[in-house]
């Protein structure tokens, strides 16, 4: 059944839109008792990731990639990790570059479509780790890595990696991108873009040659941004090129495990092409779930610490 009926029957009344769906969990929900462990690792081309783990003695492996500008701490990371603990399966979080609280070495700093990364952190748990299993798990900008690495390695996809599961993902990153002109979602463009700022900011202390502040000052959209720095440090023309040339639903067709896409539609940050239900109905790797609630990483059960989508990802990855 690659698209199937949701069973998530909504949220607390007083979230009543997508927006406050959205907006109430990221600002107030906190996951208590999670506690990492951090490596640091080196990358194929000479900078640096911090790994943050919580083992609890399982030969069975959760490895979680985060959402823009999020990190190990963000509170759908930390209900996953301790929801698959509680499990008695292993959690590793990997922190985006400039992510998790240090500024790294290189001028890019992180995208999309940087599953190269995710590559770099799946190898070095197969070379330095035994687990039996490897489930992947993304949220957001993480669930596009996620899905662009499983495409990417399509049948060549290491045997340990058995299941994914991602949710509130832009599976196509020009109609994501799209939504944050919108102006009802001034606030998330303000927020994510103030962030952006201050670290492309901090990038330009290490590379002042590559980077104009003055520039970077006046930047009020995405559009600008991404083509005047986020395009120019990664090799793209402009922030057009670089929407369409990492856009994970390029390589979706090659997924090659089962794989499980939770987007609600009511979520104010996917646009319509987030939602693959014709590759969802061909192919039968991929599941696709809609729920009409949710919000972007929200999914809220009145009363419970774990949310719908998180339940919902444990379910599918391991007792499907």
């Amino acid at each position: 059944m690659p698209l199937i009926q949701s069973t998530y029957m909504g949220p607390p009344a007083y979230l009543f839109n997508g927006h406050l769906e959205t907006i109430i969990p990221s600002l107030f929900r906190n996951v208590m008792d999670v506690n990492y462990s951090r490596e640091k690792i080196h990358t194929t081309d000479g900078d640096f990731l911090n790994l943050d783990w919580s083992k609890v003695g399982s030969d069975r492996l959760l490895l979680i990639s985060h959402g823009l500008e999020g990190d190990s701490q963000r509170h759908y990371v930390r209900g996953m990790v301790k929801l698959f603990n509680s499990q008695g399966i292993d959690a590793l979080v990997w922190n985006n570059r400039t992510c998790g609280g240090e500024i790294n070495l290189k001028p890019i700093l992180y995208h999309h479509g940087a599953s190269y990364d995710l590559e770099d952190v799946v190898n070095h748990v197969l070379k330095t780790q035994q687990y039996r299993e490897i489930y992947l798990s993304g949220i957001s900008m993480g669930g596009a890595q996620t899905l662009k690495y499983l495409g990417e390695k399509g049948a060549d996809l290491p045997a340990e990696i058995t299941k994914a599961a991602v949710y509130s993902t832009p599976c196509n990153l020009p109609s994501s991108a799209a939504t944050l002109k919108y102006r009802s979602n001034r606030f998330y463009k303000n927020r994510f873009l103030g962030k952006l700022k201050k670290k492309m900011a901090a990038k330009a202390l290490q590379y002042p040659e590559l980077i104009d502040l003055e520039l970077l000052n006046t930047v009020e959209d995405f559009d600008t941004f991404d083509t005047f720095f986020t395009a120019k440090l990664h090799g793209f023309k402009d922030a057009a090129d670089f929407y369409q040339a990492v856009s994970a639903d390029r390589w979706m067709p090659h997924i090659s495990i089962p794989t499980l896409i939770i987007n609600a539609t009511n979520d104010p940050l996917l646009g319509p092409a987030c939602y693959p239900i014709d590759l969802a109905e061909r192919k039968s790797e991929i599941t696709l779930e809609m729920p009409k609630r949710g919000g972007h990483t929200g999914f809220i059960k009145y009363g419970e610490e774990f949310t719908w989508a998180e339940k919902r990802v444990l379910d599918f990855l391991v007792n499907s």
